[in-house]
């Protein structure tokens, strides 16, 4: 080997070396520089999480379990590929009621669910899913979006260690399945009707008997008497369920049940862990899913109201003013008294109030004119 080549191969090897510690004084300044952010931004963009998603729902309900495939697989997308989540139905992992309780403890990462189901924690969860004689989806889309309701929806949830994201709105529901009319506030005594939450307080206070049955129970109860009237949710899900068969009258409208609102739910020390992008998907794709299931529930309500009125001979009617009157009284009491539990309580009331009063100015010269005026032409 020549002298030529043994210099040159010495001069290669020290500028070499040379070069790898100034890359390594590189790597060490900028691990430095990354000690003062949240995470590594090489880490925060390839970190992958595996989550299960409970919920209260069966396998395959309609509108509502399409919407939750559909959550998981936009994130999927969009996250590419770091958050994958395996959809566990009631029954399948947990009980349907225990979902905010496995949720809020970490045993499953998140929920689907509505908040009205865990009245028993905290009563006030109630306004941010439906409230009787209370606002409509578009309404209660407003306030949590623009009037301060979902800070106040996770300032509650706070406290169970969740962080709630809107999922969605079933519309205005239907009043229920009826085998005799009801016309007058002396018509509901003795009327035994499954309703629950705060329309079922409000109804029982009312006069009624409110009788707890299961969805998979309800056909069979409403056919053999047990009880006399049922509510579910609307045309669609009703039709499926085959009250339409067995009853007489389909009442409206769900005056318990104005807009009743949906949630995914994630576990609060979980979520505060991820990195900011990956948070930021999450609350997008919540808010898009809940502008289809509404859209959904619209075109399938009205899809399905026009077969229940062509095709059976169920006699559709409304709740008449009285009857009415007499429920928007005892369900004001009912609220006031939820609202005088706690500060808390109070303050969300007020919020909620305050936004449905401004709403009352607004409404008959917008929805309330167009439907009356432009649909009765």
């Amino acid at each position: 080997m020549s002298k030529v080549n043994t210099i040159s191969r010495k001069k290669f090897i020290n500028q070499s070396a040379k070069a790898l510690s100034m890359t390594a004084l590189g790597f060490s300044a900028l691990s430095s520089c990354s000690s003062e952010e949240e995470e590594s931004p090489l880490n925060s963009f390839s970190k992958r999480y595996r989550w299960n998603m409970v919920t209260t729902w069966p396998p395959n309900f309609p509108i509502i379990g399409e919407a939750i495939q559909e959550f998981c697989e936009k994130i999927h997308i969009l996250t590419n590929g770091q958050i994958k989540i395996k959809v566990y139905h009631a029954g399948e992992l947990i009980p349907a009621f225990e979902v905010f309780d496995a949720v809020s403890s970490g045993a499953a990462e998140i929920g689907n669910s509505a908040s009205y189901y865990w009245a028993g924690k905290n009563s006030a969860t109630q306004f941010f899913s439906s409230v009787p004689f209370g606002m409509n989806a578009q309404q209660l889309n407003s306030w949590l979006y623009y009037g301060g309701g979902l800070d106040l929806w996770r300032e509650l949830y706070a406290d169970f260690n969740l962080v709630p994201f809107y999922a969605g709105n079933t519309g205005v529901q239907m009043g229920g399945w009826f085998n005799r009319q009801v016309n007058t506030p002396a018509d509901l005594k003795g009327l035994k009707m499954r309703i629950p939450g705060l329309g079922g307080k409000v109804f029982e206070r009312a006069g009624g008997t409110v009788v707890l049955s299961s969805g998979g129970e309800l056909y069979t109860h409403l056919e053999r008497g047990i009880i006399d009237a049922a509510e579910w949710i609307g045309p669609y899900h009703d039709y499926l369920m085959g009250f339409h068969e067995i009853s007489k009258y389909y009442y409206a409208p769900g005056w318990h049940e104005p807009g009743t609102a949906f949630e995914f739910i994630v576990n609060k020390t979980i979520f505060d862990e991820l990195p900011s992008h990956l948070q930021e998907i999450i609350e997008f794709v919540s808010s898009a899913i809940s502008a289809k299931i509404l859209s959904h529930f619209e075109q399938k309500n009205a899809e399905y109201l026009f077969k229940i009125n062509s095709e059976t001979d169920v006699e559709l009617k409304y709740f008449p003013t009285e009857l009415l009157s007499h429920l928007k009284i005892t369900s004001e009491e009912v609220i006031q008294e939820i609202a005088n539990e706690s500060e808390f309580n109070k303050k969300i009331y007020q919020s909620y109030h305050s936004f449905l009063n401004t709403q009352k100015v607004w409404a008959p010269y917008s929805e309330g004119a167009f439907h009356t005026k432009i649909f009765s032409i």
